[in-house]
């Protein structure tokens, strides 16, 4: 009786698991994240395809998305704020996997009939083409970004409650799935092209989101459901939707009735009629610019500014594993085979940064969890700043960054030197094999001979170990903001958080951009971990003075006299 009642226990407490708000979030989560990475992995593939192995269209197009939503951010998350949050939820979910589709769709016409459409108007309807892939890809990444801060920055808050460790843990389980999809999401896509073409991806990746965007349509609601709480929204209260209910009606019955005395109307009030309405329509037209300016002062205004600012200066950094970093791996010797091992060590790292998030936030106060990640983070990349001057690493001061494109656009020494590539051009050769079926990354002749594997090791040590410190002081960081901003502001807060991100990530690639050189890469090193060391500076401040506030507030004589336990709060 004792095996069969815990057998039914066990039963029931899986079942209420798997059907409860939190699971259902995680699997829509999911869903959406491994649609998100198929998809920005494969069209940096199709716009390389589509412009001649040219990495121009890839340019343009991080550069749409990068001001896009650095000058939509704070307008974005102001219209999420001021919409229901199913409303919200499935439109942004219905726009952007809509986009996505036909982006899909529009990429499979252009490949099957390329050599046709080049034909055509001297070559500019291939060029409207490219110009609509572009545009309906960023439309889709701006409908992401309202998806990312509604689910991941408001209802994650509200399913989670009152519940710090709650809310801790489901962060730290979105991140984990963010990091595995990540790494999956990408394979699964490649494989199919490779064995596939193109064409088959693109109708692969336009399938995969019509069928997730119809159940991640049907979990929202589920979770809408579970949660009465997402129904409540700060600012949109009962009795004004009532009220409003009310003029409207009043209205209508105004409407209906008869102009009475509307002969007696002299031009003067016809007049201050007509200014009323241009006022309201340059109102109207100035909202955005409003709404702008509005989010960033409100952005500045918060208590969590500093900590917000230091996770922002975290993206002025080529120490990752992006395109900059792959690069200038291959000019130091590396192959494919060992970055994709190294690829997958640093998910791991930031797998463990995760868990270890939440161990030491139970322990330490969130607060604190964010000094100690920080610390961390900073002590590894100090491996990075040492690899600069070990033994096989090119960094040489006495060579200008400039020298190499002066030089080719003056036309003084033909064309850039090939025996050592810089990473822009390495990332297109290893796009050009992988477009062209190639089973090595670079021919023996080109690879470059390097005198030691020091210092690149050094490198990436650095760059993995870190990884630890900076996904704990992610989360930190996106709790401090989910438990601090108020609800009604929580959108546009973050909306003007992406921008920050995004607008540091720009400046960071400016800086490849004037410095493109392996022999310059150690100082674009140092000047990396200078930005993160800055702001990590900025959490100690905001650091200190939370809990040198919040010591204050327990000890002062008040709360003695009502007899409260000076301790501090969890949060600290």
């Amino acid at each position: 009786m004792d095996n069969a009642g815990s057998k039914k226990h066990c039963c029931e407490s899986a079942r209420d698991f798997f059907t409860s708000a939190k699971f259902l979030i995680y699997l829509g989560h999911a869903l959406s994240t491994w649609g998100d990475r198929m998809w920005n992995f494969a069209v940096a593939v199709f716009l390389v395809e589509l412009y001649g192995n040219s990495l121009l269209l890839t340019a343009v197009y991080g550069l749409v998305v990068a001001g896009s939503v650095l000058l939509l951010g704070a307008i974005i998350g102001d219209w999420v704020d001021k919409n229901p949050r199913l409303k919200v939820a499935q439109t942004s979910l219905v726009v952007q996997n809509s986009a996505v589709i036909l982006c899909g769709v529009l990429l499979m016409v252009v490949f099957q009939f390329k050599v046709t459409l080049e034909g055509l108007y001297n070559g500019w309807l291939l060029t409207s083409c490219y110009v609509m892939v572009i545009t309906i890809a960023n439309i889709a990444n701006l409908a992401s970004t309202a998806t990312s801060i509604t689910i991941q920055r408001d209802w994650v808050v509200v399913v989670a409650g009152q519940d710090r460790s709650k809310l801790a843990d489901m962060n730290a389980t979105v991140r984990i799935i963010d990091q595995l999809t990540n790494i999956l999401a990408p394979m699964l896509v490649g494989q199919i092209m490779s064995f596939g073409s193109h064409f088959v991806g693109c109708g692969f990746i336009s399938g995969w989101n019509l069928c997730s965007m119809c159940l991640e349509y049907f979990l929202l609601w589920k979770v809408y459901q579970k949660t009465p709480a997402l129904a409540i929204k700060a600012g949109q209260k009962e009795e004004e939707q009532e009220l409003k209910q009310l003029n409207i009606q009043q209205g209508l019955e105004n409407s209906q009735k008869p102009a009475e005395g509307s002969q007696l109307m002299n031009e003067a009030e016809l007049a201050n009629v007509e200014a009323q309405k241009k006022l309201s329509c340059c109102y109207q037209i100035s909202e955005p610019f409003r709404t702008f300016r509005d989010g960033w002062v409100a952005y500045y205004n918060q208590s969590i500014f500093f900590a917000g600012m230091s996770l922002a200066f975290l993206y002025m950094t080529v120490l990752g594993f992006d395109c900059i970093t792959t690069g200038f791996a291959y000019t130091q010797g590396l192959n494919g085979s060992i970055l994709s091992l190294l690829m997958g060590a640093s998910a791991v790292s930031g797998i463990c940064g995760t868990v270890a998030f939440t161990w030491v936030r139970k322990r330490l106060g969130l607060i604190r969890t964010g000094f100690i990640s920080g610390v961390a983070q900073l002590s590894c990349l100090l491996l990075c700043v040492v690899s600069v001057f070990m033994p096989g690493s090119p960094f040489d001061l006495t060579v200008s960054p400039f020298q190499d494109i002066v030089r080719h656009l003056m036309g003084d020494a033909g064309p850039l030197p090939e025996a050592n590539p810089t990473p822009l051009a390495s990332l297109t050769n290893d796009l050009q094999s992988l477009v062209n079926g190639s089973t090595t990354m670079y021919d023996l002749d080109m690879e470059p001979q390097v005198e030691s594997y020091l210092s690149v090791s050094l490198l990436f040590a650095g760059v993995i170990a870190a990884r630890i410190g900076l996904w704990s002081f992610d989360l930190t960081v996106t709790q401090l903001i989910q438990e601090n901003v108020i609800e009604s502001e929580r959108g546009v807060i973050n909306g003007v958080q992406n921008s920050m991100n995004y607008l540091l990530d720009l400046l960071h690639f400016i800086m490849v951009i004037l410095a493109p050189n392996p022999e310059a890469f150690g100082l674009l090193v140092i000047i990396s971990v200078s930005f993160v060391a800055m702001g990590h500076m900025m959490y100690f401040r905001f650091a200190f003075k939370s809990l040198r506030s919040r010591l204050f507030l327990c000890c002062s004589p008040e709360h003695k006299a009502e007899g409260e336990n000076p301790t501090l709060p969890s949060v600290v």
